[in-house]
């Protein structure tokens, strides 16, 4: 079957996994409220790949909060490292009954093979879940005007590794906020979580930073 991260678990503070190397301790960190004036959620790069397909799921246009959970590293109980583990945009505040990839276009999962996944391509080691509106925006600047915002060689003060938060689109409010990716370039996945009457909790990008459940 498809790919599929431990996201129950892995949105849970204080949760810890670990490997033979290091331990994995689970922080939760709010990051501002994502504004989605079309409703419409786009998984991306936002410095690469502005131009991403939003998914085929929409919700209600409007403001949300953001989430950055950050896997504290450990070895020989010292913290050696933090890294964002997933990025949650919630859209209701209640824990899902069941989750589904997020898909753009005409994407299917049946067409996956076993362990696969659909996901957005990250080059410059920064993801976003943000709404077209703003991406559009942000098409129109100039390279230096962006990495000047978005890209950085060593993260920011504070307790969550690359966030940064910019308003693209006056009129609108529409803005982008973004947090580092994991361990850098590659491609994630997103998941929807849905409660048992299908409303949709949230979309979270799983960074794939932790290793199976201690």
């Amino acid at each position: 079957m498809p790919y599929t991260p431990e996201l129950d678990r892995l949105l849970t503070p204080g949760a810890r996994f670990a490997d033979e190397h290091a331990t994995y301790v689970m922080e939760v960190h709010p990051v501002g409220d994502v504004v989605l004036p079309t409703g419409r959620v786009v998984g991306c790069d936002p410095v690469a790949c502005p131009e991403d397909e939003p998914f085929t799921v929409e919700v209600a246009p409007g403001r949300y909060p953001a989430r950055a959970w950050v896997a504290v590293v450990r070895g020989e109980d010292t913290e050696a490292d933090r890294r964002v583990a997933a990025l949650e945009l919630v859209i209701h505040d209640e824990p899902a009954a069941r989750w589904e990839m997020a898909l753009v276009g005409d994407q299917d999962v049946a067409d996956l093979k076993s362990d696969g996944w659909f996901g957005y391509g990250v080059d410059t080691g920064i993801g976003t879940l943000a709404d077209p509106t703003a991406l559009a925006a942000l098409e129109t600047w100039d390279e230096d005007a962006v990495t000047d915002v978005f890209v950085a060689d060593e993260p920011a003060g504070g307790p969550v590794p690359g966030h940064v938060a910019a308003v693209l689109d006056e009129t609108t409010g529409a803005n982008v906020v973004t947090v580092w990716s994991g361990w850098g370039d590659g491609c994630y996945g997103t998941w929807i979580g849905r409660t048992a009457d299908g409303r949709v909790t949230s979309f979270v990008t799983d960074f794939m930073v932790v290793p199976g459940p201690a």
